[in-house]
C-alpha cells in the first residue's frame, strides 16, 4: 500500500489524528509521528514541518498542554497532553470526520 505524506491528508486531519494519538497518554513529537505510523501500518507519515506547527496552534487553542521531561532515552523532550478542551475538541472532530467518511461512502457506493 502506498505511504501518504501529511500534505496528502485531508484538511484537518492532522489535529484529529495527535488529538486521538494523545488521548490515552502524553507523548513527545517523534513519539506522536511514529505512534501514527504505526497505527496506520506506515500508510501515514507526519513530517516535523507539518507536525511542530499543529502542536504549537494546537496548544494555543488551549486543547493540548506541554512540559518538558526526559524520555527513556534520557533526552530532554517536550510532552504534550490533552486538555479538557482537547477531549471536547477530539469528540467534535470525531464526529466530523465520521460524517465525512460516511458522505464519502455513500457518494462511492451510487457512482
Amino acid at each position: 500500500m502506498g505511504r501518504a505524506q501529511s500534505g496528502e491528508l485531508l484538511q484537518g486531519t492532522l489535529p484529529l489524528l495527535i488529538l486521538r494519538v494523545l488521548a490515552p497518554t502524553s507523548n513527545h513529537g517523534f513519539g506522536i509521528a511514529r505512534r501514527i505510523e504505526q497505527i496506520s501500518k506506515d500508510v501515514l507519515r507526519v513530517e516535523e514541518g507539518s507536525l511542530y506547527p499543529a502542536l504549537h496552534k494546537m496548544e494555543l487553542e488551549g486543547w493540548i498542554e506541554s512540559e518538558w521531561r526526559l524520555t527513556e532515552n534520557n533526552r530532554k523532550a517536550k510532552y504534550y497532553k490533552l486538555t479538557r478542551a482537547g477531549r471536547k475538541q477530539l469528540r467534535h472532530e470525531t464526529g466530523r470526520w465520521d460524517a465525512i467518511a460516511a458522505a464519502i461512502a455513500a457518494i462511492l457506493q451510487e457512482a
